[in-house]
Formats: C-alpha cells, structure tokens, sequence
C-alpha cells in the first residue's frame, strides 16, 4: 500500500515553534527524512530548537534567511494557515513567487482535501516538501491542529483519498 510518506524524500522546516515544529514532528513518527535551516544558534520563539531536529543552521540569527534557504532548496511548499496569510508565512509565500516554486496554501479552518494535497505533490514533482506556516504565540493551538494533518496526511493511503478532512477550532483565524 502507497502512502504519501513514499511520495515525499525528506520534510524540510525552519524548526520554530507551530505549524514548523508539527510538521517536522509529523515526519519523524511517519519515519520520512528531515531538514531544512534554521537561524543561527538554532533560535526559536520558545528557545533553542532541540537537536532532535536536524537542521542547519543559516549564518543569519534572522528568520527570513532560513524562510528563503527551505524555500530556495526544496521542490514546493505547503503552507499551512488559519484564516489569514500574514508574518513569516506571508514571507514564505513571497519567496515561492520569487523563486518561482510551487505553492500550496492550505486553510485548516475550513474543510482540507487530503486528495489536494497528494495532488498536488504528485503533479509538481515535490520530493523535498518544505512545510512552514505560524508560530504557535501568533495563532494558539495551531501546533496541534498541524501536527494531525500532517499525521494524517502521511499515514493515509493514496488509493483510498476519498475523504475530506474537516479541523473544527474556536478561532477562524489567527
């Protein structure tokens, strides 16, 4: 049986707290490879990302060099939000457009179609899937949110993509 975690070569992120950290936490449970950057002395918004993480670090403490570096060295992106593009997620979604590299915007507020997904992995040859998305103070609980999907999305089997998959919060947006 095929599953998404054959698709995808390695899961790349910039380790910060939310949406990076559930994806990168997501891949190491579904055993797929990780990576990607992160700022120099691996600097998090909840302090220094763990080594568990394989990252490497950017000569910059900023955020926007590892955001551009996972953009620039991965075959797409999967930017998952709730409610509105904004901060280090609207940065994300300008350095796609600069490098012109796939982009796949997912608003887990609203119902996610897995099949949209495999999709679109499939069809822009997205091998090193970098995910990203906000921080967990800029949108409380989006770690956990994030991390089922991604969860999902890597366990579920491609031939039977026939359901959708509904997340249910009390903020619409962050």
């Amino acid at each position: 049986m095929k599953t998404i975690d054959h698709m995808i070569k390695q899961l790349v992120s910039g380790g910060q707290s939310g949406v990076d950290r559930a994806a990168l936490d997501a891949a190491i449970a579904a055993g797929v490879k990780i990576g990607g950057w992160c700022p120099k002395t691996r600097k998090a918004e909840d302090g220094v990302i763990a080594e568990i993480y394989t990252l490497n670090e950017t000569p910059s403490a900023e955020y926007d060099q590892r955001t551009e570096w996972n953009v620039r060295d991965s075959d797409g992106t999967l930017l998952i939000v709730r409610g509105t593009i904004f901060g280090g997620s609207l940065n994300t979604k300008n350095c796609c457009s600069h490098y012109n590299k796939p982009l796949l915007v997912v608003d887990i507020s609203k119902t996610s179609n897995l099949d949209e997904v495999i999709d679109w992995i499939s069809s822009n040859n997205v091998y090193i899937l970098n995910v990203a998305g906000p921080r967990e103070s800029h949108c409380k609980g989006i770690y956990d949110i994030a991390k089922t999907f991604m969860t999902d999305l890597f366990h579920i089997p491609i031939n039977e993509l026939n359901t959708q998959l509904t997340r249910s919060t009390d903020d619409e947006s962050c």
